[in-house]
């Protein structure tokens, strides 16, 4: 076989099947789909689980309890031993020197197990450590410092808004309650014609 003969393995190119194109091609008619119904139609196609328009099995068991599978929390394992094989002695255990030395990856959460032993003293700083890891830590002369990711500041909450609307309130009805000045009464417009005038003519 020379370089230049080359050509792929028998039944890796297969032709395209032609169908609805008379009885002669073996694929004309129905095209293969058979005789009428739902899956000889175009866009006949059922969904995984369909049983015809009865309620499906799915539907019809019940669902109980609460998964948390959609809120939890994954971390990274590291395990003793594989720190005593890349840490030097003094040498700081955290999110980022465990990224240069290879046993995690990205800015996944740490923990640290107690699987093998640790001779060396060494400053953890990660987000959890076991109790037997702890101990076999402490025991070589090592520090843990367990970090928690800072909070998100917190929303007002509903409480604080009512207050402030209280406070609004107090504000404007103090401006209302405040006692006004006295003011002096007008003097009476003197009119066209007299009392006594008034009088004589009745």
């Amino acid at each position: 076989m020379q370089d230049f003969d080359l050509h792929a393995p028998i039944g890796a190119n297969r032709k395209k099947r032609i169908i609805g194109r008379g009885q002669g091609s073996g694929r004309g008619t129905t095209a293969g789909k058979g005789n009428k119904g739902q899956q000889a139609r175009s866009g006949g196609k059922t969904y995984v689980g369909f049983e015809g328009g009865q309620m499906p099995l799915y539907r019809r068991l019940a669902h109980r309890g609460f998964s948390n599978y959609p809120f939890r929390k994954e971390y990274r394992i590291v395990n003793l031993e594989q720190i005593e094989r890349c840490f030097a002695d003094g040498e700081t255990v955290d999110a980022g020197s465990l990224v240069l030395k290879r046993l995690s990856k990205g800015a996944c959460p740490i923990k640290i197990l107690a699987v093998g032993s640790l001779s060396k003293k060494l400053t953890f700083n990660v987000e959890k450590v076991s109790a037997a890891a702890r101990e076999k830590i402490e025991k070589a002369g090592g520090t843990v410092t367990e970090s928690a990711k800072p909070a998100k500041a917190a929303r007002p909450s509903g409480k604080a808004k009512t207050s402030a609307k209280t406070a609004g309130q107090a504000k404007t009805a103090g401006k209302a309650g405040a006692p006004e000045t006295a003011k002096e009464p007008k003097a009476a417009k003197p009119s066209g014609v007299d009392a006594s005038e008034k009088k004589e003519r009745e």
